[in-house]
This record gives C-alpha cells, structure tokens and sequence, in this order.
C-alpha cells in the first residue's frame, strides 16, 4: 500500500471509529478491485462508474458477503 492510500485508510479509521487493521487491503483483495474498477469504467464506458461500483462491493461485504463472491456476480454480469 502506497504512502496516500496508507495515510487515507488512516484518517477513514479515525473516522470510523475502528482500528486501521481492520481496514487492511491485502495485495489480493487490491488487485480484485482493481479488476473491478476496470471492468466497470469499460464495460459501461464512463469512468465514474469504477469507484462507485467498488463502493458497493464494500458496503456488500459490510454485509457479511465475502470479496470473492461479490466479485464473480460483477464478472459474471459483464
């Protein structure tokens, strides 16, 4: 994780009122949304649509569904 990220997932724990460990991205959860995020601005041709997607796979996993699952439903509907 680069120093920007690193510091912005620091101020949304503070935020948050949680541990920064809980917001941990791991290399391979990154590269998934990233792929997402791909997949999003792509397929649908506006840009906009990659962050807002990744947005809503976060508040789906906040939902108890894991990364993967989440993942293989965006794929599987491009």
């Amino acid at each position: 994780m680069d120093a920007w990220l690193s510091d912005a997932r620091e101020a949304v724990a503070a935020a948050a009122g949680v541990p920064p460990d809980e917001l941990e991205l791991s290399d391979g959860d990154a590269a998934t949304l990233l792929e997402l995020a791909r997949i999003a601005a792509h397929e649908s041709g506006e840009r906009t649509n990659a962050p807002l997607l990744c947005y809503l796979v976060g508040r789906a996993q906040r939902e108890g569904v894991d990364l993967d699952t989440l993942a293989d439903a965006v794929r599987r509907n491009s």
